[in-house]
């Protein structure tokens, strides 16, 4: 209760910014974050999320649109092969969207997590895929996490869970081994051989077969990230595996 008051009075004080427009947030728009507000989106940038609905593509998350007949696999995964059973995702990586997650990876922006807190709570496909599982966030080389201070993935799963509810928890059980250069420039095919061999168990992780294991990061663009992460668990022993991201480019 008294951080709800103390944030209401910084707010009208330092008022927020929106991070897509750079527009003062109106305060009476932040005030119930806890209920699905935004505090860092204006009513208008907040407005243009685009939210992924089902039906969707059942690898990576993107929505279909129209009538779905056949095959739940869309074109951009063609080739993927994946090692995971199902993959989710919250929002498509445009606009507001893109400026959440740019803020938090570059800027050291962590006070836009509430605001993909709000984001997820309006994912039900998304809470519904991570209820009961054990999440299990994609991790940084060490320099890279020591360059940035966390690990947006980390924290975005930790959200994840507080949102979902219930027997949800994050476990920290896979280690990235080398450290690849940022693969946004990157097809597939190369992406792929970048990151054979790039990521492993962590020391002293074990995996539970009997369990559900969900792979977390912040955008799925071609999946070879995920992909590669899931190839590792599954070599340990993960037979119930899935994949959710907050958005999709």
């Amino acid at each position: 209760m008294m951080r709800s008051l103390w944030r209401g009075v910084g707010d009208v004080v330092f008022p927020p910014a929106c991070v897509h427009c750079r527009a003062l947030v109106e305060t009476d728009a932040t005030a119930k974050v806890d209920e699905g507000g935004f505090r860092h989106l204006c009513r208008r940038c907040a407005g243009q999320l685009e939210f992924v609905q089902p039906p969707h593509c059942r690898t990576c998350g993107h929505p279909f649109y129209g009538v779905v007949e056949g095959a739940r696999m869309c074109v951009k995964c063609d080739g993927l092969d994946p090692a995971f059973g199902e993959g989710r995702t919250a929002v498509l990586f445009r606009g507001p969207a893109r400026s959440l997650v740019i803020e938090l990876k570059y800027h050291r922006g962590l006070q836009v997590l509430e605001d993909m807190a709000s984001v997820f709570r309006r994912a039900e496909h998304v809470l519904e895929l991570v209820r009961g599982a054990v999440l299990v966030p994609v991790p940084l080389h060490v320099r890279k996490a020591r360059e940035r201070g966390y690990n947006q993935a980390q924290l975005l799963a930790e959200k994840l869970a507080e949102v979902a509810g219930g027997p949800c928890r994050v476990e920290a059980v896979l280690r990235r081994e080398v450290d690849t250069a940022s693969q946004t420039a990157f097809d597939r095919r190369t992406r792929m051989s970048n990151l054979k061999n790039a990521f492993a168990l962590a020391a002293g992780a074990t995996l539970t077969p009997g369990l559900r294991y969900v792979i977390i990061d912040d955008v799925f663009t071609t999946g070879s990230t995920l992909n590669s992460c899931a190839q590792v668990l599954r070599r340990a022993g993960a037979r119930d595996l899935d994949v959710v991201t907050f958005a999709h480019g």
